[in-house]
């Protein structure tokens, strides 16, 4: 059974930051390409970032990039969303997920966690 576990939400000030964690079992984790993705009340599924099976390509979102980073530990079946200097339009439910390629679109991950709230507010 495959099971992806974010952790790490919180509600966080403007200009705060937050990491986000995904376990995952079930699956030979080295061979997937991971992807967050969020989805914020009354709004679609979007595309945050994505790394490839060894690290070595990454993809952001325009919205998120030079803020967040995302990275993976093969070693420990996890993957990263490091989010910095945090905005009010990133409060959203993010999801980790898995799938063969780099890609933005949702309908090329295969399995997906239950998500973690993230709420930027003062």
């Amino acid at each position: 059974q495959v099971q992806l576990v974010e952790s790490g939400g919180g509600l966080v000030q403007p200009g705060g930051s937050l990491r986000l964690s995904c376990v995952v079992s079930g699956l030979t984790f080295s061979r997937y390409t991971m992807g967050w993705f969020r989805q914020a009340p009354g709004k679609e599924r979007e595309f945050v970032a994505a790394i490839s099976w060894g690290g070595g390509s990454t993809l952001y979102a325009d919205s998120v990039k030079g803020r967040f980073t995302i990275s993976r530990d093969n070693a420990k079946n996890t993957v990263y969303l490091q989010m910095n200097s945090l905005k009010s339009e990133d409060t959203a439910v993010y999801y980790c997920s898995a799938g063969p390629t780099v890609d933005t679109s949702a309908h090329r991950y295969f399995h997906w966690g239950q998500g973690t709230q993230v709420t930027v507010s003062s």
